[in-house]
């Protein structure tokens, strides 16, 4: 079996030398533990110093792409390279490397697909009690809306076999983070998850300026991709919504209407429930656009996952 250990790189010379240091050399039931950096566009030495730490796999970007474009090439090297399973971390020291045998024990025995590392968010002394609720809180709903048991839906510490890489498609151009879990819940890719500590931060995040574009990213990732594979349930809760307002509207005003004398006003009732109800059909289109165009999804990803498998097994 071979474990590739990949970390997405953006001007980390100081602590990559740190983390590749510290990277296991033997895994029990691994037989090829490799490394590859992803140069996301650098202007300092992460590269040289990649190469000085003999780094198996390099894989450059001559400009600044984003985090979700480093995951992506990534995947691709690994799967060309023949790897059955991808550890991904990051290059500023945040994962504790220790942690990469059970990261990947689960993979290796054949119990899940997916294994994330949980950095039980809180418990960590430099997160402020409303970052901690935040984190808590966008969790939950990833959580709600993947189908998947999740307690830390952003940490970017974790293990794919070759089956889950093969199957999941990164859609969002923010973070590949909810977009993959949204993903593997709807297409029943057996993911756990494993308790970890992390290391104290050496920088702030450069993935959002934040904390709020963060959250606002978040959940716009969510629901689009959320509605790309679940849009019966998005759009007929939304149609259903303003089906029951829109209706009451209607029943108030034949209330009055009926039973006080042919009383007129409370005609605005009325034009505020046609309102609600035109915004009602409008949702029910879309459900049943919505419905059909995810189907149509299901099948074009189903090719594409055949033709990604015979691409990389025949390369």
């Amino acid at each position: 079996m071979k474990l590739i250990i990949q970390i997405p790189c953006y001007n980390e010379e100081l602590t990559l030398s740190k983390v590749l240091e510290e990277l296991p050399r033997k895994i029990k039931g691994v037989e090829t533990i490799e490394t590859m950096i992803i140069d996301d566009g650098s202007s300092d030495d992460t590269v040289s110093i990649a190469k000085k730490h003999n780094v198996d796999y390099i894989v450059l970007h001559r400009w600044n792409k984003g985090l979700w474009n480093a995951f992506r090439s990534g995947v691709s090297k690994a799967l060309s390279e023949w790897a059955d399973v991808l550890v991904n971390t990051d290059g500023d020291n945040q994962y504790p490397w220790k942690y990469i045998p059970e990261l990947v024990k689960p993979i290796i025995k054949k119990e899940a697909d997916i294994v994330m590392g949980d950095r039980q968010t809180h418990t960590i002394t430099h997160f402020s009690p409303l970052k901690k609720f935040f984190q808590w809180f966008g969790s939950m709903l990833v959580r709600f809306f993947s189908g998947t048991t999740v307690p830390d839906s952003v940490s970017g510490f974790r293990s794919y076999s070759r089956e889950s890489l093969l199957r999941l498609n990164v859609t969002s151009d923010f973070s590949y983070a909810v977009d993959t879990l949204v993903q593997a819940g709807s297409k029943k890719i057996k993911i756990v998850h494993i308790p970890i500590t992390t290391n104290k931060p050496t920088r702030p995040s450069r993935l959002f300026k934040s904390m709020w574009q963060h959250m606002h990213q978040t959940l716009s990732i969510l629901l689009r991709v959320y509605a790309m594979y679940h849009p019966m349930k998005l759009f007929f809760s939304f149609s259903m919504i303003f089906f029951l307002i829109g209706s009451s509207g209607i029943i108030r005003f034949l209330y009055y209407y009926l039973t006080i004398d042919g009383d007129t006003g409370k005609i605005q009732s009325l034009i505020l429930s046609g309102a609600f109800l035109t915004i009602s059909t409008i949702f029910f289109a879309l459900w049943i656009i919505g419905d059909l165009i995810a189907k149509n999804r299901k099948l074009i990803e189903d090719n594409l996952y055949i033709s990604k498998k015979m691409y990389y097994n025949k390369k």
